[in-house]
């Protein structure tokens, strides 16, 4: 059973009760690097890092292992759309889990005494990430793709820009982005919503009523406010990391998540590089060739725009030969619809895949929240995969010409 409800502060509730011992629950934020001006760069993932360091009723030492000492915990993450904090407790600390939630995103004081030590904190995260290339490309890729747009900035940002930052800058920026009509309070377990509601609202009344809207006049629809992504043209881009293994992505920009075609695009994505060994790319690179050990796809999507792109690391002697098998597989794809009785096993493997994702009752609630978050209703997994299910060979076929054509694929190799 779901529930919603809306708090005279335009907070929204979005529940589902479900045979959990658990309760999870978090509020995601809309406000991600795609809302950060320019000479704020990371200032998302900043205010993430900064709200545990103390709010007005509680100081950082109070808040860290508030939740955990009974078991629980809490925790959260930014990306290009959203921030979002998130706690799993038991039942019965439901309450205390939203006040603590409530608290951290509505309340905080960012100390200046902090801000320093977190920067550093997050330079070092940084540099961490930089050690990696086969995570650092990805941000790589998304950096060409989208010149000099948010969509194309790093969430962590640059550690010179971190270092500048003060307690009035983050004020600023969670008074234009944190205020409750641009927030989702979401759980998923087995309490009574009312009892739910009612935490919520009493967490939510110790703090003074917020306006509808953001200190910049940002309302929680923004969608129309934010900068048309605009992708660059196809290019081929390599560059020298001196790494012992070359890492290579393949992609290129897609429609968003509220295009009718976006469900087409999931199991087009699973078809070729999903998590399971019969992955198109899998079989071809992997199983076949012996030529990679890792290699998969991902879509992501946005409300307005989206992303598709491979990833897959070989020897650096062996990467022009992937990538002809790559597009060999790509090509098959394109070349004509796929027979009706194999598409029908994709679909079933894929909706299976995704029916047993929902077991995860921790998934299952952040899903829900971003959902009501970005599209204002929850994305029922039982009418998602009767989407799939009413895909035609045709239908297919068309987004695997439009998505995998050669002439609009982007390539960034690292070696």
């Amino acid at each position: 059973m779901r529930y919603t409800a809306t708090l005279p502060s335009g907070l929204k509730i979005v529940m589902e009760r479900a045979a959990s011992r658990a309760v999870y629950c978090g509020i995601v934020v809309r406000a991600g690097t795609r809302h950060e001006a320019v000479a704020d760069s990371g200032m998302a993932h900043f205010v993430e890092h900064m709200v545990f360091k103390g709010t007005h009723r509680r100081t950082a030492r109070q808040i860290t292992g508030i939740l955990e000492r009974r078991g629980g915990d809490l925790s959260a993450f930014t990306s290009k759309q959203e921030t979002v904090y998130y706690a799993n407790v038991m039942p019965e600390d439901f309450s205390l889990a939203a006040d603590v939630l409530c608290d951290i995103v509505f309340n905080s004081v960012f100390p200046q005494k902090e801000i320093p030590k977190e920067a550093e904190v997050i330079c070092d995260e940084i540099e961490s990430y930089r050690d990696s290339p086969a995570e650092l490309i990805f941000d790589d890729f998304e950096s060409l793709l989208f010149p000099g747009q948010p969509l194309g900035r790093d969430v962590l940002g640059d550690p010179a820009t971190l270092r500048r930052y003060t307690t009035a800058d983050a004020l600023r920026f969670t008074a234009e982005n944190y205020f409750p009509a641009n927030c989702i309070f979401y759980l998923v377990g087995d309490i009574d919503f009312k009892q739910a509601e009612r935490a919520i609202a009493k967490a939510m009344a110790a703090f003074t009523p917020f306006a509808g809207q953001g200190a910049n006049g940002r309302s929680g629809d923004d969608l129309g406010q934010l900068p048309a992504p605009q992708p660059a043209p196809a290019f081929v881009v390599e560059r020298n990391k001196s790494t012992h293994q070359a890492h290579v992505v393949v992609g290129t920009a897609t429609f968003g998540g509220n295009d009718p075609q976006h469900a087409a695009l999931q199991l087009l994505n699973n078809i070729v590089g999903g998590p399971a060994p019969n992955s198109r790319l899998n079989l071809a690179l992997r199983e076949r060739a012996g030529l990679v050990y890792s290699v998969d796809s991902y879509a992501s999507t946005y409300p307005d725009t989206g992303l598709w792109a491979a990833y897959f690391g070989c020897d650096p002697g062996d990467v022009k030969r992937c990538l002809s098998l790559f597009h060999r597989e790509l090509r098959r794809l394109t070349e004509k619809p796929l027979p009706a009785a194999t598409l029908a096993a994709l679909k079933r493997q894929y909706t299976r895949q995704v029916r047993l994702t929902c077991d995860n009752f921790e998934s299952y609630a952040l899903a829900l929240g971003k959902s009501f978050a970005h599209y204002g209703r929850h994305r029922d997994i039982d009418n998602f995969c009767r989407e799939i299910d009413a895909i035609t060979p045709d239908a297919l076929h068309r987004v695997a010409c439009e998505i995998l054509s050669p002439d609009r694929l982007s390539t960034l190799i690292y070696r």
